[in-house]
Formats: C-alpha cells, structure tokens, sequence
C-alpha cells in the first residue's frame, strides 16, 4: 500500500491539511493597544482594514502579506466583516486550504474504494473544489443573513432614534442608547459607530463606515437622512420618522412576497437535488449499472446534466427574486 503513488499523495495532502488547520489556529491578543488603535480608526484607512483583528500566528501573517493589495483579498475581507467573522484574510485561506485539502481526501479515499481506481482522483479533485468553495459561500450566507436581521430591526431603531431626539438627546447620544438597548446586529453595529466617533472619527465618515459594512438601500435612505440634516439643518426627528414607516413598509411588502414565492423557492430545490439522490439511490444498489456512465464518451452525459442542473437551478432563483 505504502508503493501506491496515488495514495501517497492523498495522505500528503491530508497530513497537509492538518498542519496548515493547526497552523491557521487564531491567536488573538487580550487587550489592543491605544496607539494602534488611534492610528487604525484616525488614520484615513479603510473600514475592511478597521474591523478586522490582527493575528499573532506567523503563517498567516505571512500569508496575509502576500495577498495584501489584491482585489479578491479587499474582497474576501469586506465578506468577512459583513458576516462578522473574527478571521483574517491569512487565517481565511488557511481554513479554506485545510477544507480542500480534507474533502480530496475524502474523495479520493471513496472513489478508490467503490469506483474504478482512476476515477479515486477525479473524484477526489471534485471533493476538494467542494471544499474549497463551501466557506466562501458559507461567509456569503451568513453575511446575507444578517443583512436580513439587521433591515427587519432598522424601522423600528430608527423610530427609537426619532423619540431619542424628540427628548433632547443628541445624534451621538442616541446612537448610544441604540447601541445599548437594542439587540445584535444592530447593536453590534452602533456600537461600531460610536466608538469610531470616540476615538476622533467625524460623524459622516463613521456612517459611511456603517453603510459599508452593511450594505443596505434602507440604511442608505438614514445615512442620507443624516447627512442631509447635518448640512442644512431641520426637524431630524421628523424625517426619520417618515424614513422609519417607509422602511417597515418595504420590510412587510418583501415578507408578504417570500411567502407567495416559497412554493416556487422550494420547487428549484427539490427539482435540483432529486436526480442527485436518485443517482446515489442507483449508485447504492447497482454501483455497475451507474459507473457503466463514468467511461468515454458517455461520460459526458452526467456531465451535461449537472451543467444543465446548475443552470435551471439559476434560472429559477432569478424568477422568484423580485426586487421591492
């Protein structure tokens, strides 16, 4: 077993996996230090660079360098902030290494073991992409689902923020309040904000910070709001009243249409993976039958079909997705 070059190499890539997961380990400081700080948040960098935490471990620290500057980096890390992780970029691509590297693994051990011992690679190269791709569109999702919490918990902080100042409390001091009786993400968000502010940060920029973060139309119409009030003045509480009752009612016309079109959601779905279960179903009880596919050229028939999956199942989404 130990002269078989293939399995060789997937033991490799194991035994890789587990080091660069030990490796990517976060190590985080306690306590920041004041001037990194000051200079962090004063220092005209951006909000990608502002949320994340700098880590301790020498790989990716390494591997943060190398990718710094790079448009899929800038990228991965507004992703990151979106969806609240307290990862690096460095740390990020470690993990996904270390994910790819498993799922080959786990693939090509599979693919020797039930199917023909040629295809074990194949089989593994997929697993690995899988592997690859699943934190990043895991990040996307979480990200997404916050985004979700955060617009259905805005009209009724902005009503919070409009009775805030109608009782004499500046714009600081009720974004403070916000940051200190609501619940997270929005909470978590404020609190952002005002301590931007505390260490020096104008107003305007800090919102500006917020909105992207938190990449939202509603949060956009507030920030706009502000900045308006700010530059010519005005009843701010008011207009943020008008903002709020606007935002709850995009809010409720959005859930009234995801429930008319989760029918049609959960039909792509179980359209998309039924040939995908009846397919392990065959492959379970006559592996013969389905591997007689997995040859030349009828191997591009099961190809074509998850090309063609793949694209319905985009189709569909873009059907129900129906902009408010």
């Amino acid at each position: 077993m130990t002269q078989d070059p293939f399995l060789l190499f997937a033991l490799s890539a194991a035994a890789a996996s587990v080091v660069l997961l030990a490796a990517g380990i976060r190590t985080r400081r306690r306590t920041d230090v004041v001037d990194r700080r000051l200079e962090r948040y004063a220092g005209g960098h951006t909000v990608t660079e502002q949320d994340t935490r700098e880590t301790t471990n020498v790989v990716a620290r390494r591997v943060e360098r190398a990718v710094r500057g790079q448009p899929f980096a800038e990228a991965m890390r507004i992703n990151l902030v979106r969806a609240d992780l307290r990862l690096t970029v460095g740390e990020f691509l470690i993990l996904r290494l270390s994910a790819a590297a498993g799922a080959f693994l786990v693939g090509f051990v599979l693919g020797r073991g039930f199917i023909q011992p040629v295809l074990g690679l194949f089989l593994g190269c997929l697993f690995a992409l899988g592997g690859w791709l699943f934190p990043h569109y895991y990040v996307l999702w979480r990200g997404r689902r916050r985004l979700q919490r955060f617009v259905g918990q805005l009209g009724d902080t902005i009503g919070l923020m409009a009775n805030s100042l109608r009782a004499g409390y500046s714009l600081f001091q009720t974004m403070d309040l916000v940051a200190r009786e609501s619940a997270p993400p929005i909470a978590d968000e404020f609190r952002r904000v005002v301590r931007e502010i505390g260490l020096g940060v104008p107003v305007q920029e800090a919102l500006e910070h917020l909105l992207r973060r938190v990449p939202s139309e509603d949060l956009d119409l507030l920030v706009t709001a502000i900045a308006i009030n700010h530059e010519v003045g005005g009843n701010l509480a008011q207009i943020l009243d008008v903002i709020g009752e606007t935002i709850r009612e995009r809010v409720r016309i959005k859930g009234e249409i995801r429930v008319l079109t989760a029918q049609q959601s959960l039909s792509g779905y179980v359209i998309s993976l039924l040939p995908v279960g009846l397919a392990v179903l065959i492959f379970v009880l006559n592996p013969d039958y389905l591997m007689s596919l997995m040859t030349w050229p009828w191997i591009c028939l099961p190809i074509g079909a998850v090309i063609c999956m793949v694209a319905g199942f985009v189709v569909m989404r873009r059907i129900v997705a129906i902009e408010v």
